[in-house]
């Protein structure tokens, strides 16, 4: 029988799923809520919302509308958080640009993107004094600084100062009905090719993550559960996969948001201290540092629960938080996911702290309308034993539709109707994921991923390389670090910090992001490879181990 579509009452409001329909229960029942900027600023939610209408107006006096992209290069702060809202709301792109690019990089995906206008903290002027020649399509600069002041010296087309912009700009705006399918945001990712790949999300996609992450963080029984009472500060960058989604969540429930600018560990003990934040997130880098910390060691850190992701959760690194009274435990998703696929709760008794620190360490359960696979070459799903491994592959409704301007790369990210995540992992009879390698060689330092091919290409510049192969190896505090095994020339000779000098200069000028200096350098006589004759990462890895 066919099928047939509901009666629709023409006065009926068809409700599209834009990200202005996100602030309607906060704005009923939260306007005297607290956002907080460093030890800076603080203002409620009823001010949050009249900054997010001035924001738009202000853009729009600058010929800002639907279709135009505007890009921000700022810490966390409370003016990302206004961006999150009103640039899309308006009907225009959000760019969050990785400010830890290299500015050759930046320059790259400023103009793949066609940005039309820069929110720039004035940190960053630096690296746009480097590029603005260069740029093809931005008009027009918009000044960042936390004192209001103004900056001469830089001759670019100053559109004004952020505050003062907002201070001049009517509080209130009309944020207009349209397609859900509209894209609202863009940023760029990047991995064994030198080209950061732009991915993109639409207003339908980002509230659907928004509340199936609601849904999963607040339906937990107890561990990791996430509530109206709940204190939440980011330590994952706002240009990163918008913090894992997570100021949309905070802000659509109405919780306290406090935002730290600038990663310090002071500033962040500070935070969690003084503001008593109680859900955070971050990479085992931050952890790490934060448990490290001399300072912080008077903290309280027992009401901190925080979601571990973008690089192997060291089960060490995890017993140390656990011990501290954290409630810590993985999340897993990536870039071209919005982000997040799978959550590590725990969900039943563990015996004891090693068993919990094992469990928290593990990739994670799908959350609601997460459609995950482990898979063969052949797309056929893997036993569900926890012990026998596959490609991860996944459905679900607010994955990337593709690589902004690349159908190539779109197609190869999609093959088969499911998104390749390039991960391989194990699933148990329970449901939870493991994650156990990934496909390519790209390294991930720090939450920051390095090119080994990039690096790889640099390293073989210098006169004596004559082969050079870069792989990741494990480390407990950046969780990968970079090495590099090498065959020199013939009658050449290097030294270890000859190599790492090299690789530096290339950092320094920008072409590389200066987490890509190699933490070793090995000198070899060959380098394993295939059949086929081409590199053996695989067999180099497991020789190392």
């Amino acid at each position: 029988m066919p099928l047939h579509a509901i009666d629709v009452t023409p006065s009926a409001y068809a409700y599209p799923l834009l990200i202005k329909q996100l602030l309607h229960s906060a704005r009923a029942t939260a306007g005297e809520q607290e956002v907080v900027y460093r030890d800076q600023s603080r203002y409620s939610y009823r001010q949050f919302f009249e900054r997010i209408s001035r924001l738009a107006n202000a853009l729009s006096g600058l010929d800002v509308g639907p279709g135009s992209t505007v890009a921000v290069m700022d810490w966390d702060s409370h003016r990302y958080l206004e961006a999150f809202f009103a640039v899309p709301m308006m009907g225009a792109v959000l760019q969050t640009v990785n400010v830890r690019l290299s500015p050759e990089q930046i320059l790259y995906t400023l103009n793949h993107a066609k940005a039309d206008i820069v929110a720039v903290n004035v940190e960053f002027i630096p690296i746009l004094a480097i590029i603005k020649d260069q740029l093809e399509t931005v008009k027009k600069f918009i000044l960042i600084t936390d004192d209001g002041s103004t900056m001469s010296s830089f001759k670019v087309p100053y559109a004004g100062e952020y505050e003062a912009l907002l201070a001049a700009a009517p509080a209130s705006y009309d944020f207009p009905d349209f397609d859900e399918n509209t894209r609202a945001t863009t940023f760029y990712t990047t991995g064994t090719t030198g080209l950061p790949k732009g991915v993109y999300f639409s207003h339908r996609q980002l509230v659907l993550h928004t509340l199936g992450v609601a849904t999963a963080l607040g339906t937990s029984a107890g561990q990791g559960r996430l509530h109206r009472d709940d204190v939440y500060m980011p330590i994952t960058p706002m240009f990163h996969v918008h913090a894992w989604g997570m100021p949309y969540v905070a802000t659509m429930l109405g919780l306290k948001q406090v935002y730290p600018g600038r990663y310090t560990p002071d500033m962040l003990l500070q935070l969690i201290d003084k503001e008593s934040v109680t859900f955070t997130h971050c990479v085992p880098t931050i952890l790490h540092m934060l448990l490290s910390n001399k300072a912080g060691e008077n903290v309280d850190l027992s009401r901190c629960k925080m979601i571990i992701g973008g690089a192997a959760f060291p089960k060490g690194l995890a017993a140390a938080a656990l011990a501290r009274g954290m409630d810590v435990f993985t999340g897993y998703g990536m870039s071209e996911t919005c982000p997040i696929l799978t959550i590590a709760h725990v969900r039943e008794e563990l015996p004891d702290a090693d068993a919990q620190a094992a469990e928290r360490i593990k990739t994670g359960y799908t959350i609601p309308l997460v459609d995950l696979h482990t898979v063969d070459a052949e797309m056929l799903d893997v036993e569900r034993d926890g012990k026998a491994t596959g490609e991860i592959v996944v459905r679900a409704p607010w994955l990337t539709q593709g690589y902004l301007h690349n159908p190539a790369a779109s197609e190869e990210l999609w093959e088969g109707g499911y998104l390749h995540t390039g991960d391989i992992g194990t699933l148990d009879p329970r449901g939870m994921l493991t994650v156990t390698d990934r496909l390519k060689d790209v390294i991930k330092t720090g939450g920051e991923w390095v090119s080994s091919l990039e690096l790889e290409s640099v390293i073989s510049q210098h006169p004596a390389v004559n082969e050079v192969a870069v792989i990741g190896i494990k480390d407990d505090k950046w969780g990968e670090r970079p090495l590099a095994m090498i065959v020199l020339r013939a009658e050449h000779t290097a030294t270890v910090d000859d190599i790492k000098q090299h690789v530096l200069r290339f950092a320094e000028e920008g072409h590389i992001s200066k987490f890509a200096v190699p933490e070793q350098v090995r000198f070899v006589d060959s380098l394993a490879r295939t059949s086929v004759g081409k590199l053996n990462k695989k067999a180099m890895r497991e020789q190392l181990a």
